[in-house]
């Protein structure tokens, strides 16, 4: 998989928000997501399946006809991700609906996709530390759109973030991104 590093604003490397840290990797810093929940608290990062040495997101979903546990990658902007079943039969713009996986409620929204070509209307929401602090991810299947609300930094300085790291896909990103 290719890596692409960009830099991160000083501003933001100077008050990196809760949920969020910055680590190195390659001689090269980026931004990782340290904590994230679900509505009820539930801590979604796990140990057991790391994705570039680093611990992943775990979710369970449900896409078209399966259902299983998704690993995302914790780095901000990355699109890998891993399958503890392979959705065959999904079509490759399946909304994937996803839950806790310690509780199993919903963190599914309503959600209106910018992306150029997607129009979905569905989305997952994750919970970073912090009042208001939260992440929207589209859930439609290979959309990479995403939006991050933290609500003690400038919108500006939020867009910036949500463009700062990005692994490139690779061959071995056989269901799109996420």
């Amino acid at each position: 998989m290719e890596l692409h590093t960009k830099e991160i604003p000083e501003i933001f490397r100077l008050n990196v928000p809760p949920g969020f840290r910055i680590v190195e990797l390659y001689g090269h810093e980026y931004l990782a997501v340290d904590s994230i929940f679900c509505r009820h608290g539930h801590s979604l990062l796990v140990d057991s399946v790391k994705i570039h040495g680093k611990p992943s997101i775990k979710l369970h979903v449900t896409i078209g006809d399966h259902q299983g546990m998704l690993f995302v990658d914790a780095f901000w902007g990355s699109h890998a991700k891993l399958f503890n079943f392979l959705p065959l039969n999904a079509q490759a713009h399946a909304v994937v609906e996803a839950y806790c996986p310690v509780c199993g409620v919903s963190l599914m929204e309503p959600y209106q996709c910018s992306e150029a070509g997607c129009g979905s209307q569905e989305g997952i929401i994750l919970y970073l530390p912090g009042n208001d602090n939260t992440v929207h991810v589209c859930a439609r299947l290979n959309c990479p759109n995403h939006k991050l609300e933290i609500s003690d930094v400038p919108p500006e300085l939020v867009e910036q973030i949500s463009h700062i790291n990005y692994f490139g896909e690779g061959a071995d990103d056989i269901f799109g991104d996420f």
